[in-house]
């Protein structure tokens, strides 16, 4: 093929460097000129950490991998830069700068001008020093309501964009199985419409800003045994089809995404990083998606070291190509020198390489990495001094006040008023105390990938980069005149019941207790939440439950609030604590939503995106499940969640009246509609959110008895009334069948219109006609829900 094309009056110009040639033809021309080791560069990244001098990256050590020499890989080209902002703590500009220096080099050391694709986390905000700290998945899950979601996502990809950052790895999109699991802060829920969606807004929030959005973890992560990380995923092929797939599926067929992570487990024995029934034929034979598949971080080695499926780094790279894994992250390891010698002695063809190579060059030509007017500066250094470092320290803002504002929009509408027996909201209190471990900790509103919790607890005494106000500190702006009290009781998870006399004391003389408890975020075991930080039973770390338990007999009323990473069973104080309020790791402006929401100024509007259990054994508490998954007379373990799935409390009172059904029968193939109103009969604005779940009590396998199919969120001023229509497709029936194709049979449906999984208001039955009609990944995937004045 010819490499070179005559531009009049301008030199000559590579053919894949002409934007003016279709992209395949750009990309063929460069794999037909390209050398396998050329080739095989493309497939993997480094890890690199960017420079607070603004001097080109250095590759990071990690424990689990040789070190790298990036001077002797570079002029075969490289494929990606790991986490440059995501390492070390570097000022934003710098960081740019640092980057854009490395981009540089990279493309005048390769024969062909091809920087890196730069990608960093961004699971609760971009995790970079100094960015904005978003609340957790969990949280966002808690607010039902993706249009915020969408628009936090454009701000966080937005800011990425601007300072040379092309890919971020997120959203997670794993369904929470068991809320054991160390990882429950990153998922969205328990239910997968509800992850699906909160999730695709996500992502088309993300790829709006021009950021890769990487789906994770593809899949079965969530399901791991006991919630153990890494454990073998224990799930049939109908759980996987009808529960944990979902997800993805919305997100590659209705957000854009334009990468997805395989994920680390094996299901039934086939690890997901060596599935090729996954990667390739559903992913991309059923499914349509044409980006990239990149490793989870050393996950191709993993086949080699944890799941034993690969005699050596060659075998392990071998199993992967031919999966459909396409990028080898975080750095080059088994897609190196191991993957070049098989192919050169036959044990894998180079055909997946130039198969994979094919996606990873259609991207970077659709990022304008090929083009020839590529520029190595990103948008937040335009115009600078790229000479003199030093004045460009501080002059990239990454948490501007509008991000701070939009921070705190989500924490609002994510903290959750679990029970309230009317001590809340707390008018005019003179003497509060405040006790419990996370009432002065400024990291206590961070998820553990938050930066100054992944990487910023590895550096002792650099500043957090941000402004993390305390419970403490909220709650002196929110009730200036009162005395407030602080009693630390006891540690997160050390067991120290030393200082529960005390606070059962300052309780005592208070008007009101506000009791702080949860979690600590970190990683493997450093913290009580977070990856590798899983949870033998659901009971509060260390002595949390005692110190609750002592307060809850010192006569006050206590306010239970919950700064944490998963649901906890809370003992006696479901019962009796005055109020409780869950929040979810709700980031930096987490703790003024909180007290926001103790002083009234915020009308709670959060709904569980998880089940609340009632005891700290009782696993799994999903609402998601069969009949027998719940309470039943064949079993001595009650699993009745102490607060349900989607339930959450407010300040105002809404009413649900006049259901009319449009029609009592359907067909298979057809759709039947509802209409009812809300109406607002409180005193104060406040937000319903309108859940509805479709029951059927007769199918041809066994069926949760009841799933979510449909949501909306209405904000109603005192009086005010919506006439709501829902539309519910019959598609939204559709389950996989026994022969393993999704069906929608006839028969009859109830219909729930509820509150919470545990809190129908409104109920209707309709009966689907005709066939059985078999569905694919083109079937109708939501309800419409249309508004009036009622």
């Amino acid at each position: 093929m010819n490499a070179n094309v005559a531009v009049e009056n301008a030199p000559a110009i590579s053919l894949w460097n002409d934007p003016t040639v279709s992209v395949t033809a750009r990309v063929d021309a460069l794999i037909d000129a390209m050398t396998l080791q050329e080739k095989t560069a493309q497939l993997y990244g480094v890890w690199v950490g960017a420079s607070n001098q603004g001097a080109e990256v250095a590759p990071h050590q990690h424990d689990l991998e040789e070190a790298v020499d990036l001077d002797a890989l570079l002029p075969n080209g490289l494929g990606q830069l790991t986490r440059p902002f995501g390492t070390v703590p570097v000022d934003p500009a710098l960081g740019a700068l640092s980057l854009a220096r490395t981009q540089t080099r990279i493309a005048a050391t390769n024969r062909f001008g091809i920087p890196a694709l730069a990608h960093d986390e961004c699971l609760a905000g971009f995790a970079a020093w100094g960015a904005t700290a978003y609340p957790v998945p969990l949280s966002w899950g808690a607010t039902f309501d993706p249009d915020t979601v969408r628009r936090m996502a454009a701000a966080i990809g937005r800011d990425m964009r601007a300072v040379g950052v092309h890919q971020g790895l997120a959203p997670v999109l794993d369904v929470m199985r068991d809320a054991r699991w160390g990882r429950v802060e990153e998922t969205i829920g328990e239910d997968p419409y509800l992850v699906g969606t909160i999730g695709t807004a996500y992502v088309q929030g993300l790829e709006s800003a021009g950021i890769v959005a990487t789906l994770k973890h593809f899949v079965g992560y969530s399901a791991s045994r006991a919630g153990r990380n890494l454990a073998p995923a224990s799930v049939g092929a109908r759980e996987q089809a009808d529960v944990l797939l979902p997800p993805f599926e919305m997100a590659v067929r209705e957000g854009g995404a334009r990468s997805v992570m395989h994920a680390y487990t094996d299901t039934d024995g086939i690890p997901a990083a060596a599935d090729e029934q996954l990667l390739t034929g559903l992913l991309r034979d059923t499914w349509g998606f044409d980006g990239t598949v990149v490793s989870d971080y050393f996950g191709i080695a993993f086949l080699k070291t944890l799941h034993g499926i690969a005699a050596d780094w060659a075998d392990a790279a071998g199993a992967a190509l031919a999966a459909g894994v396409d990028v080898e992250l975080p750095n080059v390891k088994t897609f190196g020198t191991p993957l070049v010698q098989a192919v050169t002695e036959g044990r894998v063809p180079e055909k997946l390489i130039d198969r994979a190579l094919r996606h990873v060059l259609l991207q970077k030509a659709a990022l304008g990495l090929l083009d020839p007017d590529w520029s190595a500066v990103p948008a937040a250094l335009d115009g600078a001094d790229l000479d003199d470092p030093d004045a460009l320290r501080g002059k990239v803002d990454l948490d501007p006040p509008e991000n701070r504002q939009l921070a705190r929009e989500v924490a609002e509408k994510a903290v959750i008023l679990l029970s309230n027996d009317g001590t809340l909201p707390l008018t005019r209190p003179r003497r509060i105390a405040l006790i419990g471990p996370n009432a002065t900790e400024p990291t206590a509103v961070l998820g553990c990938y938050s930066f100054p919790q992944h990487i910023g607890v590895r550096h002792p005494g650099t500043p957090l980069g941000i402004e993390l106000p305390t419970l403490r500190d909220t709650l002196a702006v929110e009730f200036p005149d009162a005395e407030i009290t602080v009693a630390r009781g006891t540690g997160i998870d050390d067991g120290d019941l030393s200082g529960i006399r005390e606070a059962a004391r300052v309780a005592s003389e208070a008007d009101v207790a506000v009791v702080v408890l949860g979690d600590r975020a970190g990683l493997f075991g450093q913290g009580t939440s977070g990856e590798g930080c899983d949870a033998e039973a659901l009971v509060l770390p260390g002595a949390q439950q005692q110190l609750l338990d002592t307060l809850l007999d010192a006569g006050t009323p206590v306010v239970t609030v919950l700064l944490a990473g998963r649901p906890y069973a809370l003992g006696r104080a479901v019962d009796e604590s005055a109020a409780i309020v869950q929040s979810f790791f709700p980031g930096e402006e987490g703790t003024h939503a909180i007290a926001g929401v103790l002083s009234g100024r915020v009308n709670p509007s959060g709904r569980l995106p998880v089940s609340v259990p009632r005891g700290p054994g009782s696993q799994p508490t999903t609402y998601l499940g069969a009949r027998l998954a719940h309470a039943s007379e064949v079993s001595n373990i009650d699993p009745t969640p102490a607060f349900s799935f989607g339930h959450g409390l407010s300040y105002t009172r809404f009413d649900w009246t006049d259901l009319i059904m449009d029609v009592q029968e359907a067909p298979t193939d057809g759709e039947f509609t509802l209409t009812f109103t809300v109406r607002n009969t409180g005193e104060r604005p406040g937000a319903e959110v309108v859940q509805l779940y479709l029951h059927d009590p007769v199918a041809s396998v066994v069926q949760p008895v009841q799933r979510l199919v449909g949501y909306t969120r209405l904000e109603l001023r005192p009086g005010e009334a919506r006439r709501i229509h829902v539309t519910v497709p019959a598609d939204l029936a559709s389950f996989t069948g026994r022969d393993g194709r999704r069906v929608v049979e006839p028969g009859e449906l109830e219909v729930r219109l509820a509150a919470s999984s545990a809190g129908p208001r409104l109920t209707a039955r309709v009966t689907l006609t005709g066939t059985e009609r078999h569905v694919d990944h083109t079937r109708r995937l939501h309800a419409t829900f249309e508004q009036d004045a009622g």
